[in-house]
Order: structure tokens, then C-alpha cells, then sequence
């Protein structure tokens, strides 16, 4: 599906923007976790950030936003400016066409506005067979193949005669939301630069597939219908920022408490985090060295600028999206007004 554009290299300002986890804090309830997510959107456009996104996690004690529709729907009503969208819609979950027809409805309600970002990801063999419709069959992994009918229907490109030619989501709607890809291997970015969409790389995820990844998505990219004509990639990162090293090092100890602890269950704060990991741990590098980057990134306004301003120029990508997970609502306020500072003042090079 798609005609062959000719590939442009894209230029600007850097631009940044936000994931969403919605995270619950411990003795917190999900619903002040949901009214943290929604207050987010209107802080970040406030910061300047470009876009904001929510996360899908199911049937998780650490994070309320399971779906991202409902918060992308709020979300608009209360900015003006900034994109929204999911960070991202698992696919492997639903129908392409559902899927589809749920981002035209937020993009008739904020046209323009709209981001689609599309992955997979396991919740477990418990929660995957309860999301499941047809239970009776093995699950088929066709990523590929739904993330082509994604954009078979939002571009109306389903070829003639098939089965799907006649539908029509797009009637009547004031444009279509961006699609993107989200990754963390080669053969995502392979995919995403085969269907010539936009390309999100989770360097917190997989640090040392971060190079090859891109390069991989730029080499083999090809310009369709389906985006801007032009590789367009993301590099989302795990940042943490305070106005004292230290402080900024610590606010990474609860995302490794997390993952040390392999259960699902609250955000730890800090201090909790403190307590259960060893000093290993807790010594553990967040500093970018060299092309070496660490699953979670922290420091001062003149120290992420020191790591962040070669990294990307090193990368060439154009726009990097943030994650944390800071439960306190002021040290996350004030880590996210630092990236966003530090971010936006760095131009963009070339990719």
C-alpha cells in the first residue's frame, strides 16, 4: 500500500515531549492518579513540551492508565496547543479497525492535534487471554500486518476489491491523527521505515540497540503516504532532573526498585526505594558516557545539557520524549521544567 516520495532531511528547533505512565503512589488512589496525568498535559503545555502521551499498562497495580483513549480525551479538552496522543496503543490487544475508529473520534474532537502511536507488549498469559475476544485459537502474531490495516484505514489505502475498500473512517473527519511506531529492536525500526511512519525508539528499554536501531530506520526508510515523507524519529529516554546532582540521582532509585523488585505493585517513592536496593544499585551510573546510555538518565539543568547535546547530534534525532516515575508532584514538576529547558535550548541537527 503507498507510493514512493522522495526523502527529505528534516530541520528545526529541538523539539520534546512527555509519556504519561499515570503512576500510583503507595496508600494513593488510582483516580488522584488519573487527575495527576490530566494536570500533566496542561504543565507541559505550558513548558513548551510538543506532545504529550499516555501509556496502555493492564490490569497493573503501579499505573492507572490501562487505556489511553479516555485521558487523550480529556487531555484536549483541557489544552490548546499541545498534541496528545498514546504512548501506545497495543495492538496486539485489539482490532485495527476499533482501534482506528476510536483515534478518528479524538481526531474529529481536536483535529490536528492527534498522535496514534502504536506497539505490543505482553501483560501476562493471564491478562492476555482475558483480552482476547477469540479464546478458541492460538494467538497469531501479525503485528505487521495490523499496523498496515492501521493505516489502511486511516489513509482509506486498502487496494480495489479488497475486503475492507468500502469502509470509510475517515467521512467527515477534519484530517487524521500522526501514526507512529514505537520500538526498542531493529526489526521495529525496520518496519516503521518500510512503512515510511514516524519511529519511536525506547532507549531506556534496549540502551544498546539505540544506534543501530536508527540507523537501521533512516537507511532503510522509505516515503509514503502514510507520513511526512521523511524519517521522522523520536529517542525516548528515562530523564530525571533537580537543581543538585545528587537529588536528580536519587529520583532514578524508585524506576530500579521497580524493576529489582519484579512485582507489580505501587511506585515506590524515593525513601522506599532507598530502603530496599543495595548500594550497588543505588550507585548504579545515571550518567550518559560516551554512546553508553544508562536505562535511567539524571542530573542538573548543566548536566543532562552536557550529555544530552552530543547524544543527540551523535543520533541525529530531532525530538526526544521524556518518561519518569516521580511520584512527588513538585520534584516531578520541577524535573520536567528543567528537561524542558535543557532540551529547548539545544538545536536540532539534521537528520
Amino acid at each position: 500500500m503507498g507510493e514512493e516520495h522522495a526523502v527529505a532531511a528534516e530541520t528545526g528547533p529541538m523539539r520534546y515531549s512527555v509519556v504519561e505512565l499515570a503512576p500510583v503512589a503507595p496508600g494513593g488512589t488510582r483516580t488522584a492518579a488519573l487527575r495527576r496525568a490530566l494536570a500533566a498535559a496542561v504543565e507541559a503545555e505550558q513548558l513548551g513540551y510538543d506532545r504529550i502521551w499516555y501509556a496502555e499498562h493492564h490490569h497493573t497495580v503501579g499505573y492507572a492508565s490501562a487505556d489511553p483513549v479516555p485521558l487523550i480525551a480529556a487531555a484536549v479538552g483541557r489544552t490548546d496547543r499541545i498534541r496528545v496522543g498514546s504512548g501506545a496503543v497495543l495492538l496486539n490487544h485489539h482490532s485495527a479497525f476499533t482501534v482506528t475508529e476510536r483515534f478518528m473520534m479524538l481526531q474529529s474532537m481536536a483535529p490536528g492535534r492527534v498522535d496514534l502511536g502504536l506497539g505490543r507488549s505482553s501483560a501476562g498469559p493471564v491478562v492476555d487471554q482475558a483480552l482476547r475476544r477469540d479464546r478458541g485459537s492460538r494467538p497469531v502474531d501479525d503485528f505487521p500486518a495490523q499496523v498496515q490495516e492501521v493505516l489502511g484505514h486511516v489513509h482509506r489505502a486498502f487496494p480495489q476489491g479488497h475486503r475492507f475498500a468500502t469502509l470509510d473512517l475517515t467521512r467527515a473527519v477534519d484530517g487524521v491523527p500522526e501514526v507512529w511506531l514505537l520500538g526498542s529492536s531493529v526489526a521495529s525500526a525496520r518496519l516503521a521505515a518500510r512503512l515510511g511512519i514516524g519511529y519511536v525508539f525506547g532507549a531506556h528499554i534496549d540502551p544498546a540497540t539505540t544506534q543501530a536501531a536508527l540507523d537501521q530506520y533512516r537507511a532503510g526508510f522509505v516515503g509514503t503516504p502514510f507520513g511526512s515523507g521523511a524519517p521522522r524519529a523520536i529517542l525516548a529516554l528515562h530523564l530525571a532532573a533537580a537543581d543538585d546532582e545528587d537529588l536528580a540521582h536519587r529520583l532514578t532509585w524508585p524506576a530500579r526498585a521497580l524493576r529489582a523488585g519484579g512485582r507489580d505493585r505501587p511506585i515506590p517513592t524515593v525513601a522506599q526505594a532507598a530502603a530496599e536496593l543495595g548500594s550497588d544499585e543505588r550507585a548504579r551510573p545515571s550518567s550518559i558516557r560516551g554512546a553508553v546510555i544508562p536505562p535511567q538518565v539524571a542530573g542538573t539543568a548543566e548536566a543532562l545539557r552536557e550529555q544530552l547535546e552530543p547524544l543527540v547530534r551523535a543520533l541525529g534525532v530531532t525530538e526526544v520524549m521524556v518518561q519518569d516515575m516521580i511520584n512527588d508532584e513538585e520534584l516531578r514538576s520541577r524535573s520536567r521544567e528543567i528537561v524542558a529547558k535543557v532540551l529547548g535550548s539545544i538545536d536540532a541537527p539534521a537528520s
